[in-house]
């Protein structure tokens, strides 16, 4: 495994990148759609953005937000921004308008990177936004769109304003703030986890360990970045000297594939989503996949069929069932030994991690019990940005005196091996296609739709989907409105993974007596 060489005593994250491009600056390390760049060429593209970041105002602490695809620039971004002493944020490409406009108010970035074809979505909250000082584009934008936003520049002259040569000098420290991570909540608003330098040092220190990723890897990411799975295995690969194979979805497998053959892919992260279209690819047994060495899984237990169907596939490579949540990025992964003895199973805490269960009075719980996941280690975020209460609720005091430990939300047993097996969340967050849908957000939008008067979202078992979302929504008098109708309306107030598959018209929701829809009563 090769170790960068770090710039400083104690090293920050962008140290993965630099310290690569020292030892391995020729090496390819980013595959993006039909582009090829060398470790040395990414070191150079980031230090420009980040002097032209710091020529813009963007001063330590500022947050800088990114809303773009899976793109070399967004690469680039990532890591120009922390050279600039800043901290990062991704944002998904299908966000919508009213919800980039929260991201905006919410964490009041100094800079906005994005892409010229998302124009209709972000044009009107960045002009809003008073907090920004530069807006960079990337892509085609006319200059006649251009013009309608005063602060905006295109990616190229960003660039050409920067000194590629060396970043801005280094002021922050390992506990300063490198990311804020968006993540759904139970009360609908979007939270955002923030994760310092020694947070996503450590993780990804921890999880390159067990999957034992060396410079020789080729990983694949067709995962968002904007989803810290999807971002971890950039950093990972970077952290390395490996090569990371960038793809936007998953949408094309068979276009996907033929990559993985062409690059020679070692590492295939996935959630069931795309598994379970594997598993439907009758012609998958005609790629030559001999180069793959593992197989990850994350976001919701990977079924058995598709265990079975993996190990039937792909016999020798190891397949890693793993755990986890933003706010500590990952739990636990199950070593690919113990898959037959233990495939119900997410596995054992990582390297450098505790874990415990509790009750609700927060009595420590043996083996066979039934309780709330607690999480202990450097992994455990810094906190929700600029919400105290709810990080007071997930941020308590620890065994020993001073440290505060991560309550999961998670009920969870341990078996008398030490081996945990996920239950379900304590709330009723539905995990889809790999994202965290909060029911709320979903129960806003479909009450923002005109002839709606009631609605409750629920997820229910999918076997693609993991979870599918599904709406009860009663109608206003006099409304014709029909669950289709209510879908369409719904694409354009939501992400499409928020989407609900299933609208089911109901003439009264079940109650409470105190006047709570009770979505126990609800399938």
């Amino acid at each position: 495994m090769m170790k960068p060489q770090t710039m400083n005593a104690i090293p920050l994250l962008h140290d993965y990148l630099m310290g690569s491009a020292q030892v391995l600056g020729e090496k390819t390390a980013l595959v993006c759609m039909k582009h090829r760049l060398s470790y040395a060429e990414l070191d150079a593209r980031s230090n420009s953005l980040a002097n032209s970041l710091q020529s813009s105002g963007v001063i330590r602490g500022d947050r800088v937000m990114i809303f773009a695809d899976n793109t070399v620039e967004t690469v680039i971004s990532f890591w120009g921004i922390l050279k600039a002493n800043a901290i990062v944020v991704v944002v998904n490409p299908l966000t919508k308008l009213d919800k980039l406009h929260y991201l905006l108010s919410d964490c009041r970035p100094s800079a906005f990177i994005t892409d010229g074809h998302l124009l209709r979505v972000f044009q009107q909250p960045v002009n809003q936004c008073p907090h920004l000082k530069r807006v960079i584009i990337s892509g085609d934008i006319d200059d006649s769109e251009l013009c309608r936003l005063p602060i905006a520049q295109r990616w190229d002259d960003a660039l050409a304003s920067g000194n590629p040569l060396n970043p801005p000098s280094r002021q922050c420290i390992d506990l300063d703030l490198a990311a804020i991570v968006y993540t759904s909540g139970s009360t609908g608003d979007a939270k955002g986890v923030m994760l310092t330098h020694r947070n996503m040092l450590t993780a990804a220190t921890s999880i390159t360990s067990y999957l034992n990723i060396g410079e020789d890897d080729v990983i694949l990411n067709v995962l968002p970045l904007a989803f810290d799975y999807g971002l971890y295995q950039m950093i990972m690969a970077f952290r390395q000297g490996a090569r990371l194979v960038l793809e936007r979805s998953f949408a094309y497998p068979a276009q996907v594939l033929n990559l993985m053959v062409t690059e020679g892919v070692t590492g295939f992260p996935g959630v069931p989503t795309i598994f379970a279209v594997l598993a439907n690819l009758k012609t998958l047994r005609g790629y030559d996949l001999t180069q793959l060495r593992y197989i990850t899984n994350t976001a919701a237990n990977l079924p058995l069929k598709h265990i079975s169907m993996l190990q039937d596939l792909f016999p020798g490579v190891q397949i890693f069932s793993m755990y986890g949540l933003t706010e500590c990025k990952r739990c636990t992964y199950l070593p690919p030994a113990d898959l037959l003895e233990k495939p119900g199973s997410v596995g054992i805490a990582i390297p450098n991690t505790e874990l415990w269960l509790v009750d609700d009075d927060d009595t420590r719980l043996g083996a066979g019990r039934t309780g709330q996941l607690v999480i202990r280690g450097a992994t455990v975020m810094k906190g929700y940005w600029e919400k105290p209460i709810e990080t007071a609720k997930k941020l308590k005091p620890g065994p020993l005196p001073g440290e505060l430990v991560l309550y999961t939300g998670d009920l969870c047993r341990l078996d008398e091996d030490g081996y945990l097996y996920f239950v379900s969340r304590q709330d009723d967050i539905i995990k889809t296609r790999g994202e965290k849908v909060a029911p709320k957000e979903v129960e806003n939008a479909l009450m923002g739709i005109d002839g709606v008067l009631e609605s409750a979202v629920i997820g229910v078992p999918d076997e693609i989907l993991g979870q599918a979302i599904k709406a009860f929504v009663v109608l206003e008098k006099g409304s014709d409105l029909s669950g289709k109708a209510i879908q369409i309306a719904c694409q354009g107030r939501l992400e499409n993974f928020m989407v609900p598959k299933e609208v089911v018209i109901v003439d009264e929701l079940p109650k409470t007596d105190t006047g709570k829809v009770k979505k126990l009563g609800l399938a």
